[in-house]
């Protein structure tokens, strides 16, 4: 059992950052928080530099749209000027505004809102004023690093997220705040999303009392928090019959991502590329940074490129080609994600980056199971799968004898399929 899987924590939250880094087999591991997984061509190039000066010369991309580093010098390194660059150089470009809220700034947003025509409600400017909020509150940096907003423009490619506050947009002037995953909503305007946002952090942390990382640890937290807002909250004092309802959409699983190339309403065009297992070279994301002004990182460990003239699509997808990014649909990659494994993790009991990769490029031995077409696929190196995407996952879980495969939900039991040797 993971120790988030129940209410009353007997341990601090080890949730790592930029500053409170994680030691790993490899070294140290950071995490650096993307409010809306958008970053300037300047961030992303300088990641890539720490990324090949300090660390392992590989970027993460995680399941929140946040980028991690491993390899880097840990606090007893031999120098406390080595130790501290890192932060300090992400800091100059931007990716550190708040030391004392950098773990708290967990905020997903529809990678293409406002981009697209089915984008209801550009949720930009919310990212950025709901990050400002965060970071003004001396009393949200109580919540947990674990503790996750989104933004969803109306598309509804956030909902399966499982995240602890998330507005879903139902029309133009604004829609639905949903708590710890609940299908029902508080009807809230545009200009109420942060506020209310914000308000059901200050709540969760009320009800809490500090011993709970998320929503769902908490006994009926999503009707608790409901109940606070409602009667003392931003939208209290309002009529809710006046604010926007209507159907909300519900995704049965997470999609899995594929490259593509999607229209923009002003005529420019997005492309999607497929980031092999999640995880970036310093080379390949200084080509993201060459062929794109801004890049988003998604929860699918995917990044888009917006705001391409559509001439320009067939020579920036070559270029990332070249570097071993997919910008072709139909591959084994979409989907595919895995823990860090060994040799990186010392609870690891299996190569699984190399054995997916393999599996990815058809190498695969006689023992390999069946693998459905079209779903999320996560193998993991010990049963506490690491970085496992949300919804219906196929499991690959590492055992001393082999591996052990199962469909279903991380709190379900699945039946699953033994198979031994390599994969």
């Amino acid at each position: 059992m993971d120790i988030a899987d129940f209410y009353g924590h007997v341990r601090p939250d080890a949730c790592p950052g930029a500053l409170q880094v994680h030691t790993a087999a490899d070294g140290a591991l950071a995490r650096i928080r993307i409010p809306g997984g958008a970053l300037s061509a300047t961030q992303l190039r300088e990641v890539a530099a720490c990324s090949a000066e300090l660390g392992s010369g590989v970027i993460e991309l995680t399941s929140r749209a946040n980028l991690q580093l491993r390899g880097l010098p840990s606090a007893d390194a031999p120098s406390a000027t080595e130790a501290g660059a890192f932060a300090a150089r992400i800091a100059a470009v931007g990716l550190l505004p708040s030391e004392t809220h950098e773990r708290v700034r967990n905020i997903l947003a529809s990678p293409l809102a406002g981009r697209v025509e089915a984008s209801l409600v550009d949720v930009r400017p919310l990212v950025t004023a709901l990050d400002r909020g965060l970071c003004a509150s001396p009393e949200l940096t109580g919540l947990s690093g674990r503790f996750l907003f989104a933004l969803d423009d109306g598309t509804g490619d956030l909902l399966s997220i499982g995240a602890d506050v998330t507005f879903l947009a139902t029309s133009s002037s604004g829609g639905l705040l949903r708590l710890g995953g609940a299908t029902a909503g508080i009807p809230v305007l545009v200009d109420e999303v942060v506020p209310s946002m914000l308000a059901a952090a200050s709540a969760f942390l009320e009800l809490s009392d500090g011993t709970a990382w998320r929503v769902g640890d908490l006994p009926d937290g999503p009707a608790l928090l409901a109940s606070r807002l409602l009667h003392g909250g931003p939208v209290a004092s309002r009529d809710l019959g006046g604010a926007p309802g209507g159907p909300c959409r519900e995704i049965a699983s997470l999609r899995a991502p594929d490259a593509r190339v999607v229209p923009q309403r002003d005529g420019r065009v997005a492309l999607e590329v497929v980031v092999p297992l999640g995880r970036l070279s310093a080379d390949q994301a200084r080509a993201l940074a060459d062929v794109a002004d801004e890049v988003r990182v998604t929860p699918w460990r995917t990044a888009v490129l917006p705001d391409l003239r559509p001439e320009d699509v067939e020579r920036v997808a070559d270029e990332l080609t070249t570097v071993g990014l997919v910008t072709g649909s139909g591959t084994a990659w979409a989907g595919l994600s895995a823990c860090t494994g060994s040799p990186g993790c010392a609870k690891s009991l299996a190569d699984v980056q190399g054995d997916a990769r393999r599996w990815a490029m058809g190498t695969r031995e006689p023992s390999t199971p069946a693998v459905p077409d079209g779903v999320l696929v996560h193998w993991a190196g010990c049963e506490r799968r690491c970085g496992r995407p949300k919804g219906e996952v196929v499991d690959v879980v590492a055992t001393p004898t082999g591996y052990l495969v199962g469909h279903g939900r991380k709190t379900e039991k699945t039946e699953k399929t033994e198979t031994r040797g390599d994969m």
